[in-house]
């Protein structure tokens, strides 16, 4: 994602350049000494080990949908809620996160919520009710929202010059637990004596490791970037940092292209989870293996492992991105029809197109970092499409549910499936307009 101005460094005159410690000094002022290389590194692998454990609570639970329904007696219509809650936990927790942030720091923020999803992994499989375990889900999932929306804040903070590297860093994390949480669960389910429970659980001790680096983090109070700082004085207006704070407040809601992403976004939300939902239990109700299921699932979480480097990439030299967005809208095409006409047999090649057009997540990021000029725009999109699109996701892998319970297959689930990829691609050429959303409002 391109940096936007707020992040260009200024010269000093008769400097040639600045060291990468020289311009953290600058971005940050009040900040005093820039920080010290060992607490950089520690900051480093927080942000891998936040990044690891922000989707094994859902890919997890993907694997083992099918035990998780009998052992707690759920029909197929409540675990359509079930796999419906991370979205609607991402939507409601996530508006809460900036006004956390500002009010106790996103590195203390962070740290509670990887506590968090400790706990909530702790208590789920053992809580013993449908009630209980969509709680404790829920608990878990308020964690990974506010971490989720803080990982770009606590980049730009600590690693202003170091923007891309950092986010593709923790996107490569991300990626890598989700497909590891897949891959993995169900062998070691079976480790344990093929007790769900147990297989469930151990996901919360990576959780509880997170929550060591972040300690140190917990009364950092640095303003996120598009926050302002209390009472700055004109000389600190006038500084590179303090243009996202001074920058007008834009109406986004009059944005086409705001609203373009937004419905992209969703769209593409839906359809990675209701994959990381519901594709094992098709794959397993065709014949497929559970554990072959659970690898099924990682190839298709994997993909977005290499091409989060490479999308952005792509996208950020093109002016318009729709010709990416259609491109990955037809591997989803494809993908959904061959779920549909031979989910045992081509299951790799399936399993492979899912996972190209589940990296429209990459691509919606970037997209909102092109479609502002400044920090405080992207903040707004950023909130705006995020926020929205996670309410637009909920409904879509409740549906799946209801329709797999009373079609009694999964013919009438696929269709859906695939008839949303027209209005996600014709809602990611919209957005991939070379425009801004300044120029709109």
């Amino acid at each position: 994602m391109p940096d936007d101005d707020t992040q260009t460094p200024t010269l000093n005159r008769g400097s040639a350049a600045r060291t990468s410690q020289d311009l953290r000094a600058q971005r940050l002022p009040g900040e005093g000494e820039p920080p010290a290389p060992w607490l950089l590194r520690l900051i480093a692998v927080g942000l891998v080990l936040a990044a690891l454990n922000l989707r094994p609570a859902i890919t997890s639970l993907g694997a083992l949908l099918e035990e998780v329904r009998e052992g707690l007696h759920m029909s197929g219509s409540v675990a359509g809620v079930l796999t419906s809650v991370p979205p609607l936990c991402f939507a409601v927790f996530g508006i809460m996160a900036p006004r956390l942030a500002r009010r106790f720091g996103a590195g203390a923020v962070v740290c509670a919520g990887m506590a968090a999803i400790a706990a909530g992994l702790v208590i789920r499989p053992y809580i013993g009710s449908t009630a209980g375990f969509l709680a404790a889900s829920a608990l878990a999932l308020m964690g990974i929202a506010v971490s989720n929306i803080l990982m770009p804040v606590i980049v730009k903070r600590w690693f202003p010059d170091r923007v891309g590297t950092m986010t593709g860093l923790y996107s490569m994390a991300l990626a890598l637990g989700t497909a590891l949480a897949a891959a993995v669960t169900v062998p070691v389910t079976g480790a344990l004596g093929g007790d769900w429970q147990a297989g469930l659980v151990v996901w919360a001790v990576l959780a509880a490791v997170a929550v060591l680096p972040w300690i140190v983090l917990v009364r950092d109070r640095t303003p996120a970037p598009g926050q302002p700082a209390p009472g700055p004085s004109a000389s600190d207006r006038s500084a590179p940092g303090r243009a996202v704070a001074e920058a007008p407040a834009l109406r986004i809601t009059r944005s086409r292209t705001a609203w373009g992403l937004a419905c992209f976004f969703g769209l593409q939300a839906t359809a990675a989870y209701i994959t990381m939902g519901w594709m094992p239990q098709i794959f397993r109700d065709a014949g497929v293996s559970a554990g072959t299921a659970g690898l099924l699932l990682a190839v298709t979480m994997a993909m977005g492992v290499p091409l989060a480097f490479v999308i952005p990439r792509v996208a950020s030299r093109l002016k318009q991105q729709g010709p990416i967005v259609v491109a990955l809208g037809l591997c989803g095409l494809i993908g959904y029809g061959g779920l549909y006409l031979a989910p045992a047999a081509g299951a790799w090649a399936w399993a492979l197109l899912l996972g190209v057009a589940n990296c429209a997540f990459p691509l919606a990021l970037t997209m909102i970092g092109m479609r502002a000029r400044s920090g405080a725009g992207v903040v707004r999109l950023s909130a705006f499409a995020q926020s929205t699109g996670y309410l637009i996701s909920i409904p879509g892998p409740l549906l799946v549910g209801v329709l797999y319970q009373h079609s009694g297959g999964w013919g009438l689930p696929i269709a859906l499936m695939a008839g949303l990829m027209i209005p996600q691609m014709v809602a990611g050429i919209l957005a991939g307009r070379d425009r801004t959303i300044e120029d709109e409002c």
